[in-house]
């Protein structure tokens, strides 16, 4: 009977960067899969030619946050990362960047004049607060907005919200807000890193990533815009944090700065990880788990068609399906766990038969008008994702779950086909993927679950374990932490 160090249950990007991260520790590690896919929704594929990702994604943190710090001490091949570009607002006039500081909205003419600075005295207000260690995590978007404010302005937030956590400006907090708009900044240093996670037995030596994106990325502009932002984190400056905050809103805030779109689309994040997967990790797919076996309250392996055992068991599946495979959970922790909120999204993928002066940008859009979306031309990153002389973009709706697939669907391509009314003659390929983008939700009354569970060495890891940042980068937060609890439970070296 092979027995392992640590089984990871789920090869989603959280449990592979659980299992990459653990083997360069020295363990021994199994991975489960219950797909005959790993990678979860950090994938591409192609359909008629097309290269599409599940999802459209925007690699956040990437100047000093958790994906650094993994693929700094833990990858031997780096994915090399586009420069994002701007956020943008299109309505059916004008076409407009995302105002992210005091200066842009005195002239983001979309909104009417009293608005923009009602809105910049609330965000000023709101930073304030947080200086001082208001929680804001509980205070709607909405209830901190005055009554008096346009249609468009509530328009406008409303979009914003559901962008950066999937719901409305009536559940998206005001802490969510700030941190999605790069107001208030989470970071990982390299000497951060080192305190929670302890020091390697054999230490990795990896490429930087901003060597690699400096050589040979086709946009420059990234690299000098990941310098910037290394000069003026918090971290090194002489201004305090929260301060610095409220410096930034008044000048220099940028919130694409620091972001990247992967060469090649996501699956190039995907094969940097696999590729620096070592020998002692052994990856199965077709193998769901159905019980987690333990042992006087302590996890001992898990169950598929057969046993397997080890020291440890991560699990980075749903954390509020837990109970479904472990017997005795508490009943308080069940709970918790069912407080957990998602959210449903769809992706429409439109190729074109030609480049459109419509997404004649880099970067991504908001609709902000009847049914907000989120939409990115990914092929102007990286051509080789659409044929020669042709167009890829997606379009990410958040999905009415009292609604029909279909029903949602129809209501997308009208938004879409409103917006940009000149593009549907050019649509040669259509394609739509409905996912659960992060297993969590970042809302006021939503649950997220602690790396540790009530069973001994049974782990959680994952994007319902943090709620910082977004998708890859909020589950390169969870691995950190993982690994700290790790750490401290005497589990890791």
């Amino acid at each position: 009977m092979d027995k392992y160090d640590v089984i990871v249950v789920g090869a989603g990007i959280s449990g592979l960067l659980a299992a990459l991260t653990l083997s360069k520790h020295g363990k021994k590690v199994l991975v489960l899969e219950k797909t005959e896919h790993v990678g979860g929704n950090c994938n591409s594929y192609m359909v008629d030619g097309f290269q599409v990702d599940t999802g459209a994604h925007a690699i956040t943190h990437l100047a000093v946050g958790p994906l650094k710090m993994l693929m700094d001490n833990y990858f031997d091949y780096m994915p090399v990362f586009e420069d994002y570009g701007n956020y943008h607002i299109r309505t059916e006039n004008s076409f407009q960047k995302v105002p992210s500081n005091l200066k842009e909205f005195v002239t983001f003419d979309m909104l009417p004049k009293k608005d923009r600075i009602v809105l910049a005295q609330a965000i000023t207000k709101a930073l304030t607060l947080s200086t001082f260690g208001v929680n804001l995590s509980k205070q709607s978007a909405y209830d901190s907005l005055p009554n008096n404010l346009s249609n468009n302005t509530y328009d406008f937030v409303d979009a914003i919200s559901h962008f950066l956590s999937g719901k409305s400006m009536k559940e998206t907090s005001v802490h969510r807000m700030l941190t999605g708009s790069s107001f208030v900044r989470d970071s990982v240093t390299q000497e951060q890193f080192e305190i929670i996670v302890g020091s390697k037995e054999t230490p990795q030596h990896t490429e930087s990533i901003l060597q690699s994106i400096l050589r040979s990325n086709f946009h420059t502009s990234l690299g000098t815009r990941l310098t910037e932002v290394l000069e003026l984190s918090p971290i090194k400056s002489s201004i305090p944090h929260a301060f610095a905050s409220i410096s930034r809103f008044a000048i220099s805030n940028d919130t694409a700065k620091a972001q990247g779109y992967p060469r090649r689309g996501l699956k190039a994040v995907l094969n940097s990880v696999l590729h620096s997967l070592p020998d002692t990790v052994e990856i199965q797919t077709d193998s769901e788990v159905k019980r987690i076996l333990t042992n006087e309250g302590k996890a001992i392996g898990v169950e598929t068609d057969q046993a397997y055992y080890a020291d440890i068991v991560v699990y980075t599946g749903f954390a509020k399906n837990l109970p479904d495979i472990i017997e005795d959970l508490p009943r308080s922790y069940v709970d918790e766990l069912g407080g957990i909120v998602q959210t449903k999204s769809l992706t429409v993928w439109l190729g074109l038969d030609k480049k459109i002066d419509e997404f004649n940008y880099i970067g991504s859009e908001i609709w902000f008008k009847d049914t907000p979306y989120w939409a990115m031309p990914i092929s102007n990153y990286d051509s080789s994702l659409a044929p020669k002389g042709k167009q890829l973009a997606g379009f990410v709706f958040v999905v009415d779950e009292n609604r029909s697939e279909g029903s949602e669907i129809k209501k997308a391509y009208d938004a879409i086909y409103h917006a940009l009314p000149s593009i549907e003659k050019h649509v040669e390929m259509q394609h739509e993927q409905i996912t659960i983008p992060e297993k969590a939700a970042v809302t006021i009354s939503g649950k997220f679950a602690d790396i540790r569970t009530p069973i001994k060495n049974l782990y959680l890891a994952g994007t319902d374990t943090d709620n910082r940042s977004m998708g890859i980068t909020r589950a390169a937060y969870s691995i950190i932490e993982m690994l700290g609890a790790f750490n401290e439970d005497g589990n890791l070296h």
